[in-house]
């Protein structure tokens, strides 16, 4: 069994297929601002319940909502913005979906505010795809006056003591790769170059998805609220960091005309114009941009991900998965369906994306086996528990934690769930035919 199973996806990528905000245009039809010192910390439900009414008939309905979450959290009461903000997403489904947003413009506000990384990284939550802490990071980095190897390394350490951090310790480095690529103007080569200055690969590899999603969200979501920190201050950060990074290796792009952000005419674009180090990551979200381009062609996504390079194909798929996640608004059956779409042979990687950003919308493993047991095909249902168990490593602070996760799934499934977990060495069996077929022709 080859050990490349184990780490070919990264958690965290978040699904964005949907995201459509303009907050730019005239957001609402309150005539007041809702008064934030009204609410105690338990209020978000009714919090939630007169945004929805009042939202209700604003001409756009994501800034109604937007602008009162961020004076709360501006005001340092960021569970109870985080907190209505899940409240409204049970009620509308377009927060539903692109609730992400929404809990980065929550995370922004909240890190602007004193104290250190971790202390507001205690306000934030993981629902929404942790979308909270990654705005907590884009802020910090906006505050600094310059951006080199010490401020990188530096801003995520209070996560790196211990294993059982390593959950946050995601959601901080991936957090780093949003922030320095909407630093630095959107521009995805420096925003990666950024990343190159992280010591540890595992934290690269993490930073690249950042940077990969803020590339394709500021082009689905241009009006989203990181992008506009690019336009105050950090400018000589910026310059700093692309100075000392300008024509590095993977760079081959690298040059004075902006880098565009996607090709309509190249559905691997940008991973076809970037080096050999960037490629897993970057067909991590690589869907997010074909279903941009081709209007959330589900099936034809599948089609440009088999004329993907051969290595990067169970990639690609497992992409599919977590954007087919946003697409079903996570509703199982269709999200099953959705993955059928696909070449057989890939199909069990896109339950593994999907049941992945399944269990990242907030941190509960248990959502992601009640999906595993609804999948009709055995090899697929093998690759969803391993992908349940890679999530449980990095929820489980210790073994034990991880068994009881895992003790849940359905007879015959268990091994495979903690063999993702890292509890047990042994693959599955099956599991190496799941990884040949990828690998045949």
């Amino acid at each position: 069994m080859r050990a490349a199973v184990r780490v070919i996806v990264f958690t965290g990528a978040i699904a964005l297929a949907s995201c459509v905000h303009k907050s730019a245009e005239n957001p609402a039809a309150r005539t007041q601002p809702v008064d934030i010192s009204s609410f105690g910390e338990a209020d978000s439900a009714r919090m939630a319940r007169l945004l929805i009414g009042e939202c209700r008939g604003a001409k756009v309905r994501s800034a109604c909502y937007e602008e009162p979450l961020v004076a709360a959290a501006a005001a340092g009461r960021v569970r109870l913005a985080m907190g209505a903000l899940g409240q409204i997403g049970v009620v509308d489904v377009d927060v539903k979906r692109d609730g992400h947003v929404y809990a980065h413009a929550i995370g922004i506000a909240a890190g602007k505010l004193p104290g250190d990384i971790a202390q507001t990284f205690s306000q934030c939550s993981e629902s929404f795809q942790s979308g909270c802490y990654h705005g907590v990071i884009q802020a910090r980095f906006a505050a600094l006056d310059s951006i080199g190897p010490k401020e990188v390394n530096a801003v995520c350490e209070p996560f790196r003591a211990s294993e059982t951090q390593r959950w946050l310790r995601f959601q901080c480095v991936h957090g780093i790769g949003h922030g320095l690529t909407s630093l630095n103007n959107h521009d995805l080569t420096k925003g990666l170059a950024g990343c190159d200055l992280l010591n540890e690969w595992w934290d690269k590899q993490s930073c690249y998805g950042g940077a990969f999603m803020e590339n394709i969200v500021n082009v689905t979501n241009p009006h989203h609220p990181a992008s506009t920190l690019s336009h105050h201050g950090a400018q000589p950060a910026k310059r700093a960091m692309a100075d000392e990074h300008e024509g590095m290796p993977g760079m081959e792009h690298q040059h004075a005309v902006p880098f565009k952000a996607v090709d309509p005419a190249d559905p691997h674009y940008p991973c076809s114009a970037l080096g050999e180090r960037y490629q897993a990551a970057c067909y991590q979200m690589q869907t997010s941009v074909m279903l941009y381009n081709n209007k959330g062609d589900i099936a034809g996504a599948a089609v440009a991900c088999d004329s993907a390079p051969r290595i990067m194909r169970a990639t690609c798929y497992s992409s599919l998965g977590r954007d087919i996640s946003s697409y079903s608004l996570q509703d199982h059956a269709e999200g099953i369906r959705m993955c059928s779409l696909g070449t057989p042979r890939y199909q069990p990687w896109c339950y593994f994306g999907l049941v992945k950003n399944i269990i990242d919308l907030n941190a509960r493993p248990s959502e992601g086996i009640a999906l595993c047991r609804d999948v009709p095909i055995a090899s697929g249902k093998l690759m969803c528990y391993v992908a349940v168990g890679e999530q449980v490593a990095f929820l489980g602070p210790d073994v034990e934690a991880r068994r009881s996760m895992c003790s849940t799934s359905e007879a015959g499934m268990i091994d495979a769930c903690l063999f993702g977990a890292r509890v047990k060495a042994e693959a599955p069996a099956g599991l190496s035919d799941v990884w040949g077929a990828v690998n045949s022709q």
